[in-house]
């Protein structure tokens, strides 16, 4: 099943990552916190802070940058991405 992994900034400006999964309720999302204002999280950090998820990046798929603005205020960047659950090795 496919989900979207997404990257902004947090009401205190701090960045994260959380994964919209089925649950109704975004308190139930998978997140991570990066603790920092920036510099944006890399690349690199983004896929490892998925994996510890349990999630990785759609084979094809490449962060899709947006912003959100209500032309009086700062401008806040977020990004999205197609993501699946990590396959878990079957026990013997």
């Amino acid at each position: 099943m496919t989900h979207t992994a997404r990257l902004v900034n947090s009401c205190f400006g701090e960045w994260e990552i959380y994964v919209a999964t089925a649950s109704p309720s975004p308190r139930d999302w998978p997140e991570h916190l990066f603790a920092r204002t920036s510099p944006v999280p890399t690349l690199a950090e983004r896929t490892t802070a998925l994996a510890v998820l349990g999630y990785q990046v759609e084979d094809g798929q490449r962060w899709e940058w947006n912003e959100l603005d209500d032309d009086t205020g700062p401008v806040r960047l977020f990004a999205s991405i197609k993501v699946r659950q990590i396959a878990s090795e079957a026990s013997p």
